[in-house]
């Protein structure tokens, strides 16, 4: 959806995809937070699907969905409330900053629909049945694409809205996938035995608590990575629309690559939670070192592929030189760091499998906050670097945490094949 927002974007010229670029990094610093929150459901849900019991599974779900929507009315109100007083005071290009202000305000009335659906989404990779995850993914893919055309550029006699129709688009198609993965689960034999819809559950303080006490520290470690490149790219718009819009393209197919890994790793977290519900330690270490290897293998290909082929890469977003020129630069340093980047995802993956989640966190924040904006700050704020040296951030702070989580996934698996 985000490539196809990009490129969308991208034809309506550098101001546009700017826009886009700098209100999506701002929306996406809130949905990591329910993200990660969320999360915490799938290695709680995996463990008691491996010790058999799925009533418990449900009892999370339901108290999940109270948290997605207090999650989802802060989002919100803050969203509403301060997004334009925050892009002025951070210094966002005025050609674009009141585009993108619109495109966040839009956006954000998806929040609620995605926070609900995260905990569905979660529950369902948690016992390991994930096609509705592809479906609804197929089905949010062909209506965002569809509104995108139909709010940007004005079809069927609307309004161009541009931009902030991209943004109209997105919050419409969150409600739909929502709407499509609740009717999935309330029809569908495999879920039953969970019983997620037989009441409507009160608050239930102690399991929100396991939930937060799990989930913090995981919505804390994303928020670390995305922050890096949210905040990066917000800093990236006070330098001008061909160089937002050029980080954008470069950010954007990274991120498309990305979802590989992030899937992997997300199997990798459920395979060893189910394997730890069993009482099998071996099975839960072999689990995580084969899904940490098929995230940097999958990584160095597309590395690869940048590196053969960084000129077409961008020609599928933009035909201006001044954006094509800088973005080609952008996706070398891409290239550099994407098999660090699949490692640290595949690592975190499975530490959240043996529901280490505290150390992860420590790790990314030094990685990605002491390390990585520190360098990327200088370099875009400081001293008006070229665009590439300001990338060199995210290849330090992916290349740390890739390091210190792999490390901490051997030691812990190890530790834990001794004692069983």
């Amino acid at each position: 959806m985000q490539f196809a927002d990009a490129v969308m974007a991208g034809r309506l010229g550098a101001s546009s995809l700017a826009a886009v670029a700098v209100g999506g990094s701002v929306w996406f610093l809130g949905f990591t937070v329910c993200l990660g929150l969320m999360m915490a459901i799938s290695p709680i849900a995996a463990r008691y699907f491996g010790a058999g019991q799925p009533e418990m599974i449900g009892r999370y779900t339901r108290q999940g969905l109270w948290l997605a929507l207090a999650l989802s009315f802060s989002i919100f109100t803050f969203i509403q409330l301060f997004i334009e007083p925050v892009l002025g005071f951070v210094g966002i290009d005025p050609g674009f900053r009141d585009t993108t202000v619109n495109y966040v305000r839009a956006i954000v009335f998806g929040a609620p629909a995605i926070c609900v659906f995260l905990a569905f989404r979660f529950t369902t990779e948690g016992i390991g049945f994930t096609r509705p995850i592809m479906y609804t993914s197929l089905f949010a893919l062909v209506c965002n694409v569809f509104l995108n055309w139909v709010l940007m550029y004005g079809k069927f006699g609307l309004p161009a809205y541009g931009a902030v129709g991209c943004g109209m688009a997105s919050a419409i198609t969150m409600w739909l996938m929502t709407i499509m993965m609740v009717i999935y689960f309330a029809r569908k034999p495999i879920y039953k035995p969970l019983r997620i819809f037989e009441r409507m559950a009160p608050l239930r303080l102690p399991v929100l608590k396991e939930i937060l006490h799990l989930g913090t520290p995981i919505a804390i470690t994303i928020a670390a990575e995305a922050g890096l490149f949210s905040v990066v790219s917000i800093l990236v718009g006070t330098r001008g629309a061909e160089i937002t819009a050029a980080h954008q393209i470069a950010l954007n197919f990274a991120a498309t690559m990305f979802m590989i890994p992030l899937a992997l790793s997300a199997a990798t977290t459920v395979r060893i939670g189910q394997a730890l519900g069993k009482g099998s330690a071996r099975g839960a270490r072999l689990g995580g070192v084969t899904g940490i290897l098929m995230c940097a293998v999958f990584m160095a290909c597309s590395a690869t592929f940048l590196l053969l082929f960084r000129d077409l890469v961008v020609g599928i977003y933009t035909n201006d030189p001044s954006v094509t020129e800088i973005a080609i630069s952008l996706l070398l340093m891409a290239a550099i760091f994407q098999i660090a980047d699949g490692v640290q995802i595949g690592s975190a993956g499975a530490l959240r499998g043996y529901k280490d989640t505290r150390m992860p966190m420590l790790i990314n924040t030094f990685s990605y906050w002491a390390l990585g904006f520190p360098l990327a700050y200088l370099a875009a704020i400081t001293f008006r670097a070229p665009p590439a040296y300001i990338w060199a951030g995210f290849v330090l702070g992916l290349s740390a945490a890739a390091i210190m989580l792999t490390v901490r996934f051997n030691r812990l698996s190890k530790q834990l094949l001794a004692t069983g």
